[in-house]
């Protein structure tokens, strides 16, 4: 309890360092630099401004709620980042939510990290601290790559060790942006996960994705499911075609033939159609494993 009294009370010393206008630090090598870069300040939050290079752009308010009673409860557990930008003039690196949450709880100033950097080096940091710290969605970490790929011309090798992760890793992160908007969406919206969304990609047509899309929600099918119905809803493409063929010279009655395609697309699976003229036949709905027949039930059956 020492130790915290100790640290609150420089923190508060600190504040009132940055406050004294003959003492305001510019840059590293100004007088009382040392005293402040790497120690934790209280700022007052109405000297914070929200960082233009936030990478998060969905803050969930129930989210924002819970973290706030949290705060209420046990105060600010992990100080923000900010960086200067003038006298008593502060900006966001990381930490958006901690300090959305201290506002509704109506705190007035709050512990942080101050950093000297330049826009570049401020956009650098904000991605990979937020890639690092926060629990941000598969699409946004994706975003966050890819923009430390194009605006700061990092290469996945360079990516790969300044946020301390495999490349095959953000490959795959990066490869989540090929999917249809809606599907990346979903995803934001946590309708469906990351594996699912490794799943699709191996559907080229953004039309076919969003119809498996579609099926993976009305039916709730688990990744290992939505695998299976991948590779179910391709081979009955280049079935369906090899089907065409051979079935040249073979004619279903129309009531048959006109509902065949969308039988098709509708299980995601090649459907065979025996019928007659007057009426009567049989539908053959083929599978390869325990998982895609518990996918069809799940269809047949409406759960």
């Amino acid at each position: 309890m020492a130790k915290a009294t100790k640290k609150q009370a420089l923190g508060r010393g600190l504040s009132a360092l940055l406050k004294d206008p003959e003492n305001d630090i510019q840059s590293v090598g100004d007088k009382n630099a040392d005293k402040v870069i790497g120690n934790v300040v209280e700022l007052e939050l109405s000297a914070i401004g929200v960082n233009p290079f936030q990478p998060r752009t969905n803050f969930n308010d129930e989210s924002l709620q819970e973290l706030a009673s949290s705060i209420r409860e046990l105060g600010i557990i992990q100080p923000i980042t900010v960086r200067k930008l003038d006298f008593n003039t502060y900006q966001l690196v990381s930490g958006e939510r901690r300090f959305r949450a201290s506002k509704l709880v109506g705190l007035e100033t709050i512990p942080a990290y101050i950093r000297i950097a330049n826009d570049q080096e401020s956009l650098e940091m904000a991605l990979v601290e937020n890639i690092q710290r926060q629990d941000l969605d598969p699409i946004e970490i994706a975003l966050s790559y890819q923009r430390l790929i194009d605006e700061i011309q990092l290469t996945q090798e360079k990516l790969s060790e300044r946020v301390g992760k495999k490349r095959s890793t953000i490959t795959n992160y990066l490869r989540l942006l090929k999917l249809h908007p809606i599907i990346q969406t979903g995803m934001r919206d946590g309708f469906i996960s990351m594996g699912h969304g490794r799943a699709l990609i191996n559907i080229e047509k953004k039309k076919d994705q969003i119809e498996a899309f579609e099926k993976i929600v009305a039916n709730s099918l688990s990744v290992r499911e939505t695998e299976q119905l991948v590779r179910a809803y391709k081979e009955g493409r280049t079935q369906g075609k090899d089907e065409k063929r051979k079935s040249k010279g073979k004619s279903l009655p129309e009531y048959a033939s006109s509902h065949l395609d969308g039988i098709r697309e509708y299980m995601a699976t090649r459907v065979e159609i025996n019928a007659s003229d007057s009426g009567k036949g049989k539908i053959v709905i083929p599978f390869h494993s325990k998982e895609e027949f518990q996918r069809l039930k799940k269809i047949l059956s409406g759960e």
